[in-house]
């Protein structure tokens, strides 16, 4: 996602751009594959996240509306609260700030709504954020892949072998031996930047196991489906829980906000376990009754990508004057993906600075996550 949208913002300044991608857009192992992704504003106290969030969804609806592929689902987002977390009041002040439209709800409120969630003590209000809701992953990428191309992009399956040594880089190689200048090379790998920097990287970006479960509703129930249900995040929950509604009839989606174990994206085993089964169906029959005993229709395993503090890498590389690094996304980056593009090619072609939030120099070498 990050590497489609700079290379769609370089080509609409004029540029001349391949965009390499080694297994296709949208592809399985990547962090940008899957069903759907939520767009949401907020982001606790993280303003600079709220802004491109917002600039991104502007650049998301525009994308298709021209294209006439209507891959953003405006479900809303519900965030479940508990009053006095610092977190949640941070979101709502700072989505007041931003001037982005929200609603206060009271339990009775989210009740009254959404009687298909059933309450837990701490859940003393929600947050509810109209203009948000689920982007269609997988196929938003191609989506960008394809008007990028329209601009003028040549696109190609290939893999590269990262630069050597030090100062301007002249040329790359891809893995079947071709060569392919450039004057700026851009590296958007996702989960394969410390696999191919490991150096600089390995330590800052740290690739974690992921697991998504989809449970099928009970039938004709569209309890679970928009506009009854929106997606909706439990940040009174530990677990880190987060869902979405039956989109286009693949069923309800439940996955936990969590660094699961390191995942190496190539080689890792992306069969789930019983005991993640057992856990998903736990927390339904807590928060989602009606589905305590729905069937497990789909499940996949993907992987977060976050930097040591969970702010986004873009960023020169120190040892290669004119190559950038854009990622450490995964996690909450899928929605930022036109406002990340946009960003990363004024600095490519303005050389202006980066902000430290996105600095290299700030990605340390011990897990410290606090961008959520």
């Amino acid at each position: 996602m990050f590497g489609s949208w700079t290379a769609w913002h370089l080509a609409r300044a004029g540029k001349s751009v391949l965009l390499l991608d080694a297994w296709g857009p949208g592809h399985a192992r990547s962090s940008s594959g899957g069903e759907s992704r939520i767009l949401r504003m907020g982001y606790g106290p993280d303003a600079i996240y709220t802004a491109m969030a917002a600039r991104s969804l502007a650049l998301w609806q525009d994308l298709f509306r021209r294209t006439g592929q209507p891959l953003f689902h405006r479900t809303g987002v519900l965030w479940l609260a508990r009053d006095g977390d610092p977190y949640s009041d941070a979101t709502r002040s700072t989505l007041v700030n931003a001037g982005v439209p929200m609603e206060i709800l009271s339990p009775l409120d989210i009740v009254h709504r959404y009687p298909q969630i059933l309450l837990s003590e701490a859940h003393d209000h929600a947050i509810f954020e109209p203009e948000g809701g689920a982007l269609l992953a997988r196929r938003a990428v191609v989506a960008v892949v394809e008007d990028a191309m329209r601009s003028g992009v040549d696109y190609a399956a290939e893999g590269v072998v990262s630069p050597a040594g030090r100062g301007r880089v002249a040329s790359l190689r891809t893995l079947s031996g071709q060569p392919v200048p450039a004057a700026v090379f851009v590296f958007a790998c996702g989960p394969w930047l410390p696999k191919l920097f490991p150096e600089l990287l390995g330590e800052r970006i740290r690739p974690s196991r992921q697991e998504v479960f989809f449970f099928a509703p009970p039938a004709g129930d569209r309890r679970f489906a928009p506009p009854h249900l929106p997606v909706w995040i439990d940040f009174t929950e530990p677990r880190g829980p987060y869902g979405f509604p039956d989109l286009e009839s693949r069923g309800f989606k439940l996955a936990f906000d969590r660094h699961g174990v390191a995942f190496d994206p190539d080689s890792g085993d992306r069969r789930i376990g019983d005991e993640s089964v057992a856990e998903a169906r736990e927390f339904l029959a807590e928060r989602f009754p009606a589905l305590a005993g729905a069937p497990l229709t789909e499940c996949r395993v993907c992987q977060y990508e976050n930097t040591s503090n969970g702010d986004f890498l873009i960023d020169r590389h120190p040892d290669f004057e004119n190559v950038w690094l854009v990622g450490g996304g995964s996690g909450h980056g899928f929605k930022h993906g036109p406002g990340v593009g946009e960003y990363a090619s004024v600095r490519i072609l303005t050389g202006g600075s980066v902000d430290p939030r996105f600095s290299l120099a700030t990605k340390g070498q011990s897990e410290d996550r606090k961008v959520y």
